[in-house]
Formats: structure tokens, C-alpha cells, sequence
């Protein structure tokens, strides 16, 4: 079977014909089949539905392409009399009286079955021409009365779609003399509701749906139905399956809902079909021919882990000469982590835009500003948007996206330990989020794919095309009524346009800005209960994990255990935190900040407490150090319960060493906050009844051993340079 496609340009008539596949069994004269559309552009709505009719083998013929659509947009006002023009006037062309034509929409239909369904179930009806049904009345409800009864079904006619043979149609569409305005619902209805052209003509309604659904009117009617490896659409109060599903009205979000999985586009037997379509793959051309993408960094707020997002920026796997940079900073918070990440990395980028605080723009504004530069910018082929708070860890994610070939495409990130994520599967009547019926299964994985939904948000990707086109207005973000993306993702909706999100791989994450502090000097060292895993990955050993499988654990003297903890990053800021804070203890055997206000063997020291971190630091305890502690020392279960949590600082001239002692503790943990040999000499811990000493203790790793009774000992003379542990008393 072949694609006969037709295009109706200006003084010229064009055809070409594709071969196509994936047909079904054979029984019925499909070649007697022809379906008809009208389409006056490819709109993304029109390539699924020609996918769909590809799917099933269907043959089609496509009126109106390159013509200006005049018949409005069916939401607020009728229309549609362009399409009765068009179809009345080819028409006169089809000469064959044994010739069924169906007539229907295409940026709004699916096919959910093939030709041999539809006419088996064309025949049974019995009639010459049977129109879809609805059970709203549009656009005239004073011609109610004069719709004929019916039994059972919807009893009024909706113009969306409609089969019949060639010869009674054109005795349907004849009289038509009306403006391409005017309304074609309300045509067809005055010929339906007219008993002697119904009569003649021969017209019935699909009252029941069997060929035709239409969903407005019918949300709570129609479930996706998964079978041997097969999607339909159902209709559960007349318990049928209808061929040709149509989103017609207010119903948009819901069609695109039931496209992600019709036809067979999402199984549970074989998961995304179409996924692996129309890609643009990148291996194949060099990488000074990459796409020209412009990342907008959007800096909206204060933000844990700054850092740490500019290093992955740099990670990110594209040619850098192939990227030019947007930069909205709202914050003045952190203009000097900005400021350094382009001095010493700015360069590397064909082009860097710094919009600051100064310029006192809103969200609206700067990610307006941000779409213009690349729709002005002749070279940029993508916008990547991107927020400070998105966790991108997937290095190839801008590649992955690029070869999507999609309008708008954005990779799933979600939030830990939440159904969080940066899209929305539904919206609800007042257009804001609602749950999708598989909302839950996408964010967690057990359905793997590419999606069409009505909202992204945080990070995703346009093509520079679209903003030139579709997208060409300016204040896309613009709204009274709704906050910037929600407008964004209104406006790109009402355009038609779809937007895709895709979890075929692990992206990223998203990370909380609730209850960020900015008053110390390094404020990620407080995010250890709001982002756990950042915090993990910033500040834990990078072989932590690794310390029982690999038996990291080593035991330089008995019953005391060494093994890595804090990374570099991790011990670097504890100690340049405690400095910066700098109210260090005078060493003296009086100590007000301790219950009693008597220290037996003191340090000079600064308290946990003393700069607000001791719920942190307990919380670090229980996570990292409560779990090897109850490995180690079989049968003990600790709380962490610590009174005494302080960061000690070793100098030749100030504190050389500690003389020989208990702690008041349980167990104790002694962390390395520098170096040996780096910076400072001399120190190491010795344990005087085992006289045995370590003496070059490794920086990010702590010592474990009992605190009272069996350890005894001391703190061995640093001798140049400056020594910082990090020391908690557990369990006293």
C-alpha cells in the first residue's frame, strides 16, 4: 500500500508517494480506502498523526499545505469552513462511486487501529456516511430538538470526523457555498438534522464510538487499555475500541497524554517504539561542525553548591568553542564565585553575556533576554536553559538532547527522596500541576522513555529554529496571571508546539534552596540534612564507600582503626571555617563553654557549637561514622550522643602537643584536617600502653579507638607549620 500525499500550493499540484509499512492482516478491500486531511503546515500535532497512519499502513491524502489558515482555532469560536472548500474541491477528482473516503483532522487524531478494523466496523453500521458523535452540542445548542433520538449514545454530530462513499459526500458537500470562517460543525449539522438529506445522503452517528472518539465531553469515558503487546484507547461506558481517537476542543493535553502510548508508540513489552526515531546523530561529523548551543545560566536565588556547578559545566562533554554563555545572576551572594569561574574559565567559551544584580532585572525579564540573544544570534542553532540549582551529572547530556531532534526536549531530573521532578504530567482546569496516571512510574523509572507533557521547567533545550518561527514573540515569560515558566510553557502550548521530556537516561538531580544559610563562608557545609547527597559527594572521602568491600579499614594499633572520611574539600573548608571565625580558646584548664567550666587537659580549640554546626556535625556522626564504629566493635550500638565536638589547632609557638590522657568518651574519632610534610611538621598521636604511634596520620582520614580505661595517650609535637584535627568525644 502507498502514501498518496497532495499539496495544494498556488496554481500547482503536487503528489508524492511513500512506500510505507507495518500493515495489519489483510481482509477487507482496503485499497478502497482513502483518508483525507487538511493541513496547511507541518505542525508537530501533524507529524504524530502521520506517524500513526504510517503505523498501520493507512493511505493519505493531505489538502491545504502552504496555504494561510483562515478557519480559526476551534477553542473560543467556530470555524473550519476552509476544510469543506478544500474537500469539496477534491472531490471533484475522485471519480471511483465504490471509492470510501475518511475525512478527519490530523493535528489533534491518532489512529489506534488499521483500515481493516475501520471498514469491518463501517460496514456494520450500515449506512452510506456515519459521522463521529459528541455528547455536547456545539456551536448552536438551539438545534438541539432537532437532533433525531437515539437509543443509546451521544446523540449530536461532531464534524472531526466522518467516513462515507465518495458519491454521498459529494451530495453532502455540494450546497456548500459558505467563507473559509464560517463553521464546517455547523454545516454538517444542518445536513444531519435535516430529515430529507439525512435520508438521501444517508448519514448516521457513530453513537456508540466504535470508529470514531472524540474526547470532549468523554475524559472520564476513555482508558488506555494494554493487551498483548497493543495500546487502545477504551471507552469503558460503551465498552469499545474506537480506530480513530480525536482531541478535539479543550482536550489537547489529553490527546498528547494518550499519543505518548498510541499506536504502540509505549509497551510494557517492548517500552519506548519510538524513541530512536528522526535522531540527529553527532558522531558522524566533526566537532568543529557541532551545533552553535547557548547556555543560560539562570541564578535566581541563593544556592548551595555553586561550585560545584561551574566545575560541571566544565565537565560537560561539547566542544567549548562550540558554546557561547548567558549569565543572569540575581544574587550578589555569589558574584564571587562567578567572578572566578570566568576569570579562570571564561575564555574557553566563543562568547560570555553577565547579566548581575545591578541591573535589577526579574525572572521574566532575564529569561526573555536570554531567548532573544540566541533568536538574534544568526549562528545559535540551540538555546540550553539551565538553573543553578540543577544537578547535572550526566557529563553527554547536551549531546544526548541534541540528537533527540525535538522542538523542546528536557532530561528528567528529579529531586531525592521526593516524586519531585522538573516536569508535569497533567495540569489541572486552572492550568497548574496535576498527577498523570503515570506520573509516578516515569519519575521512578519503571516507564522509560520520551514524553510529550504540558510542562517543563529548570532545564531543557529549544531549537534556535523554533524562536525564529512559532516562538518568535518576545515576552514568552511574560504573564499577570502565571509565574514565568508556567506563561512559557502556556504560550509554547497554545503555538502547538510540543514538549518532550525523556528519562532513557539518569541526568541529574535538583537541589533544595530551603533554609540555605549565607552567614558563614562556606554555607555548603551546612546542607547536610537539605542535600544529603551533594553534601556527600562534596565533602565524604570519594573511597569512603569503598572502606568494607575493599577493607580500606587499617589497624595501626590495636583495637584503633584508621580509614578516610572527609575529602580534601571537606577538610579545607572545616578548617578555613573555624578560622575565619576565629575566637580560638586560650588553652587554659578553664573552659566556660564546658558543663563544670573545668578542662583536666585542654587544647586550643574551637567549639561545633560555637559556629552554629553541632546538629550538622551529629548528623555527620550518625551517618558516616555511627555504621563503621558498629561494624568494628561488634555488639555496641551508638547514638552519637556528643558533648564534646571541636576542631584543634597545633602550633610550635601556641600548642606543640597534648601531654598523656583519656578521653571522656566511649570511643573517640581524631579527623586529619591537613597534611604532613605539607603543611606542618612533627605531630602524630601515640597510644602509651601499646607504645604505638602514628605518626603521619593522612589528611581526610580519622583515627576510631576507645576513649577511656585501655587508650591512654598523647599528642605527639608538631614542630613547624600549623596541624588542625577535627575531634569528637562520643558517647561519654
Amino acid at each position: 500500500m502507498r502514501h498518496s500525499r497532495l499539496l495544494l500550493l498556488p496554481g500547482i499540484l503536487v503528489c508524492a508517494l511513500l512506500a510505507l509499512t507495518d500493515g495489519e492482516e489483510q481482509g477487507l478491500p482496503e485499497g478502497n480506502l482513502l483518508v483525507v486531511t487538511v493541513a496547511t503546515k507541518e505542525t508537530d500535532g501533524f507529524k504524530r498523526f502521520f506517524r500513526s497512519a504510517k503505523h498501520f499502513n493507512y493511505t493519505v491524502k493531505v489538502l491545504g499545505e502552504g496555504e494561510k489558515w483562515k478557519s480559526g482555532d476551534y477553542m473560543s469560536s467556530p470555524g473550519g469552513g476552509q476544510k469543506v472548500r478544500l474537500l469539496k474541491a477534491a472531490l471533484g477528482d475522485m471519480k471511483d462511486e465504490k471509492q470510501i473516503l475518511l475525512f478527519i483532522e490530523s493535528f489533534d487524531v491518532l489512529f489506534a487501529s488499521g483500515p481493516n478494523e475501520l471498514l469491518k466496523k463501517f460496514y456494520q453500521a450500515r449506512h452510506k456516511v456515519v459521522f463521529s458523535s459528541e455528547s455536547l452540542i456545539w456551536p448552536d445548542r438551539h438545534l438541539e430538538d432537532k437532533y433525531p433520538r437515539v437509543a443509546e449514545g451521544n446523540r449530536f454530530l461532531g464534524s472531526g470526523g466522518f467516513i462515507g462513499y465518495v458519491p454521498n459526500i459529494k451530495e453532502m458537500v455540494v450546497d456548500w457555498t459558505g467563507e473559509d470562517t464560517d463553521s464546517d460543525q455547523l454545516f454538517f449539522t444542518k445536513v444531519y438534522i435535516d430529515p430529507v438529506k439525512r435520508k438521501s445522503i444517508n448519514i448516521t452517528l457513530d453513537s456508540k464510538c466504535r470508529l470514531f472518539q472524540n474526547l470532549d465531553g468523554a475524559l472520564d469515558e476513555v482508558v488506555l487499555k494494554f493487551e498483548d503487546g497493543r495500546v487502545r484507547a477504551r471507552n469503558v461506558l460503551y465498552d469499545t475500541l474506537p480506530v480513530v481517537i480525536h482531541g478535539n476542543g479543550p482536550t489537547k493535553l489529553q490527546i498528547n497524554y494518550l499519543g505518548n502510548y498510541i499506536p504502540n508508540t509505549w509497551t510494557f513489552e517492548t517500552g519506548c517504539t519510538a524513541c530512536h526515531e528522526d535522531l540527529r546523530p553527532l558522531t558522524a561529523i566533526k566537532e568543529t561542525e557541532y551545533p552553535l548551543v547557548l547556555i543560560g545560566i539562570f541564578i535566581q536565588q541563593p544556592t548551595p553548591f555553586v561550585e560545584v556547578f561551574f566545575e560541571r559545566l566544565l565537565r560537560l562533554q561539547y566542544p567549548k568553542n562550540r558554546l557561547k554563555l548567558f549569565i543572569y545572576n540575581r544574587e550578589a551572594h555569589h558574584e564571587g564565585q562567578l567572578s572566578s569561574f570566568l576569570k579562570d574559565h571564561g575564555s574557553l567559551y566563543q562568547d560570555v553575556k553577565l547579566v548581575g544584580p545591578e541591573e535589577e532585572m526579574d525572572q521574566a525579564a532575564s529569561r526573555n533576554m536570554g531567548f532573544d540573544m540566541c533568536r538574534k544570534d544568526e549562528d545559535c542553532d540551540y538555546l540550553f536553559t539551565l538553573d543553578i540549582e540543577v544537578v547535572l551529572e550526566n557529563e553527554n547530556t547536551l549531546q544526548i538532547l541534541i540528537e533527540q531532534n525535538l522542538p523542546i526536549v528536557a532530561p528528567m531530573i528529579t529531586r531525592v527522596g521526593r516524586l519531585w521532578s522538573n516536569f508535569w504530567g497533567a495540569l489541572s482546569a486552572e492550568g497548574y500541576y496535576a498527577r498523570s496516571e503515570d506520573y509516578v512510574d516515569i519519575v521512578q523509572g519503571r516507564r522509560v522513555g520520551v514524553w510529550n507533557v504540558p510542562y517543563v521547567s529548570s532545564v531543557y533545550l529549544v531549537k534556535a529554529s523554533l524562536l525564529r518561527s512559532e516562538l518568535s514573540s518576545y515576552e514568552l515569560f511574560t504573564s499577570n496571571l502565571l509565574d514565568p515558566d508556567m506563561a512559557y510553557c502556556h504560550n509554547i502550548r497554545s503555538k502547538g508546539v510540543f514538549i518532550y521530556v525523556t528519562n532513557m537516561h539518569t541526568f541529574g538531580r535538583m537541589l533544595s534552596t530551603q533554609n540555605y544559610q549565607t552567614s558563614h563562608l562556606h554555607n555548603d557545609l551546612w546542607e547536610i540534612f537539605e542535600n544529603p547527597v551533594d553534601w556527600q559527594e562534596r565533602y565524604i572521602h570519594e573511597n569512603y564507600t569503598r572502606i568494607m568491600k575493599d577493607k580500606l579499614i587499617e589497624t595501626p594499633c590495636p583495637d584503633v582503626y584508621w580509614f578516610p572520611i572527609l575529602s580534601d574539600v571537606g577538610c579545607n573548608h572545616i578548617v578555613e571555617e573555624v578560622e575565619h571565625f576565629g575566637q580560638w580558646s586560650g588553652g587554659a584548664n578553664t573552659d566556660n563553654r564546658i558543663q563544670g567550666g573545668y578542662e583536666n587537659v585542654p587544647t586550643i580549640d574551637i567549639h561545633m557549637n560555637q559556629i552554629n554546626f553541632e546538629k550538622e556535625w551529629q548528623k555527620f556522626l550518625l551517618e558516616y561514622i555511627a555504621p563503621i564504629t558498629e561494624k568494628m566493635y561488634p555488639g555496641y550500638f551508638t547514638k552519637c550522643s556528643t558533648p564534646l565536638n571541636f576542631v584543634v589547632r597545633y602550633k610550635p609557638d601556641e600548642q606543640p602537643l597534648l601531654v598523656p590522657h583519656h578521653d571522656a568518651s566511649t570511643f573517640t574519632i581524631n579527623i586529619a584536617l591537613n597534611s604532613k610534610d605539607v603543611d606542618y611538621q612533627g605531630g602524630g598521636c601515640r597510644f602509651l600502653r601499646y607504645n604505638c604511634s602514628i605518626r603521619a596520620p593522612r589528611k581526610g582520614w580519622t583515627l576510631l579507638h576507645p576513649g577511656r580505661l585501655t587508650h591512654y595517650h598523647e599528642g605527639l609535637p608538631t614542630t613547624g607549620g600549623v596541624r588542625y584535627i577535627a575531634v569528637s568525644f562520643v558517647d561519654p
